[in-house]
């Protein structure tokens, strides 16, 4: 599968073809959604395992551009499907693959893990596409194991270099036995059987995490402005405030009455000062990570803030017509382990589009990122706010 590279067109969908167990379908996928412009090995093992298993009822976790579920229904004839991702693009794609091969009834939620799916769901199957982070995977694995009926199975694979060995590990710790079944290409697929009850003992404890309503609590002290911030494994940055976010945080100039926009917000950080800062003026924060959403609501409530809202959104997406007097962002730019750009330009963009006349842009980047040049052609200009050893703050006015 080959997709043409469509700089500037991060909203640009395609519908790319693929063969599974002899079943064509199409996957939808644009910028920003999870292995755009390949094929992932890894999603392509467990669409191959899920094709073979007739009706059933089939839970995907990180369902990604919804190729794992959409095999499951094609080729598996699968009559019941669960869909989860905590990426807000990839359930966009999702939904959209399920559209675009006529699949009906399939259920896609915005969130990590199963806790906004029917308590007594009793899958058939459930499959996990590994994550980076261990205790973010940890829960998807425990709630598998919980959405599985009696003999049900829970299908694993990700890449040798996300971790996928460890990963199989937990796996095996919470079900008590899983086997190898697929490997190639760098990657690696585990099944595991649902025989008891109760889960087997974890090898490396039990994390409080397990619990979708556990957060951790993260004191921190931005522009002489004190907050605590809510986190939860997965979350940028999410056992302490970030050297960028300090930094950008130290810089922002927010006037009392202004209206700001935390474009990316992560936990919240800059967005949870803004509002103090402001005053009166009214702050939108926005992130496409559903548990980064929930992470910043609990802060907006903690804090109080009456003039602060956080809403989920595909970079500015969500945020409308909406025209704000400061834009501060720290971009994500890696897409899984690679460097994409096309995200962080995207955010310039709707920067630029969601800024009063005379409005400010400030930007915190890794020194080495070229941001400069795709600012001053947006703008029209670009300044440097700062300039230090790994970091730099970028500032415009529209």
């Amino acid at each position: 599968m080959t997709i043409p590279a469509a700089p500037d067109r991060y909203a640009f969908w395609q519908n790319a073809p693929l063969s599974i167990a002899g079943s064509r379908m199409l996957v939808a996928t644009k910028p920003g959604v999870f292995a755009h412009g390949t094929v992932d090995p890894a999603s392509m093992m467990l669409a191959e395992a899920v094709a073979s298993l007739g009706r059933s009822t089939s839970v995907h976790l990180n369902c990604g551009n919804g190729l794992v579920p959409a095999a499951a229904a094609v080729a598996g004839g699968a009559s019941v499907l669960w869909c989860s991702d905590r990426s807000l693009p990839s359930v966009q794609a999702t939904e959209r693959t399920m559209l675009a091969n006529g699949i009906a009834g399939s259920h896609v939620v915005h969130a990590h893990g199963t806790h906004a799916f029917p308590l007594a769901l009793a899958a058939d199957v459930v499959t996990i596409r590994v994550s980076t982070d261990k205790l973010a995977l940890q829960q998807l694995i425990w709630e598998a194991f919980h959405a599985l009926r009696m003999g049900g199975k829970c299908y694993l694979a990700g890449a040798n270099d996300e971790g996928v060995k460890p990963a199989v590990r937990l796996l095996e710790s919470i079900f008590g036995i899983a086997r190898l079944d697929a490997q190639h290409s760098g990657h690696r697929m585990a099944v595991a059987t649902k025989t008891q009850i109760a889960p087997s003992s974890l090898t490396d404890g039990t994390s409080p995490f397990l619990d979708p309503d556990h957060f951790r609590d993260v004191p921190v002290t931005v522009k002489g402005v004190h907050h605590t911030l809510f986190s939860r494994p997965g979350v940028f940055s999410w056992e302490h405030l970030d050297e960028a976010t300090q930094i950008l945080g130290h810089l922002m100039d927010i006037r009392a009455g202004e209206t700001v926009l935390d474009l990316g917000c992560g936990a919240g950080a800059l967005g949870l000062t803004a509002a103090s800062l402001s005053g009166t003026g009214r702050v939108l924060m926005v992130d496409a990570d559903a548990e980064a959403v929930r992470c910043v609501a609990r802060g907006i409530a903690k804090a109080e803030l009456v003039n602060a809202e956080v809403r989920a959104s595909d970079v500015g997406g969500a945020v409308g017509a909406e025209t704000f007097d400061v834009v501060v962002s720290n971009p994500p730019f890696h897409q899984g382990k690679a460097t994409d750009l096309m995200v962080p330009r995207q955010f310039i963009a709707d920067a630029y589009t969601h800024l009063k006349v005379g409005g400010r842009l400030m930007l915190v980047a890794n020194r080495t990122l070229p941001y400069e040049q795709v600012i001053a052609d947006r703008f029209g200009e670009v300044r440097t706010l700062h300039d230090g050893r790994r970091f730099k703050v970028l500032g415009a006015t529209r």
